[in-house]
């Protein structure tokens, strides 16, 4: 990964690029073009957005990004055949154990239109009760009226 950073950060400066003109038209910090360079790859929690960080590094480099993407995985094949069985496991377990915690980044988006659809239920069902409601209020006023006239005309 070493070889990596330094091939980019000899693209950078050979064209006298500053690592804060990078960050900002990668919408990267600089801290993280820095750790690429350095070859740092703890410095990142998913390796998947590395390397489209290291892609999208060496298109704005001019550099061939398919043969850094190349090394980038042969780079990737080689770290995870060092890991042991029980490291995976251990990692799952951690995994399972942290399911609460959530970033930003990884938090379940809920379905906007299932709690519109609800609350457009919602109002008309009320609607519907208040409609119900003034129907049954407006005839039950009305046959007090036809009675308190039945009333009237019969005492004359």
């Amino acid at each position: 990964m070493k070889e990596i950073g330094e091939k980019l950060k000899e693209a950078r400066e050979s064209i006298g690029v500053s690592i804060e003109e990078v960050a900002e038209d990668l919408k990267l910090r600089p801290s993280q073009i820095e750790n690429i360079e350095a070859g740092n790859t703890d410095a990142f929690k998913d390796m998947f957005y590395l390397k489209y960080f290291i892609r999208d590094y060496a298109k704005y480099l001019g550099l061939d990004k398919e043969d850094l993407i190349d090394e980038f995985n042969e780079y990737l094949f080689d770290y995870t055949s060092r890991l042991s069985l029980d490291d995976i496991k251990a990692a799952k377990k951690n995994k399972k154990e942290n399911k609460k915690i959530k970033s930003p980044y990884t938090i379940e988006k809920r379905n906007r239109t299932s709690i519109i659809m609800l609350c457009v239920y919602v109002i008309i069902a009320l609607l519907i009760i208040m409609i119900v409601y003034l129907i049954i209020s407006l005839d039950h006023d009305e046959s007090d009226d036809f009675i308190e006239g039945a009333i009237i005309t019969e005492s004359r």
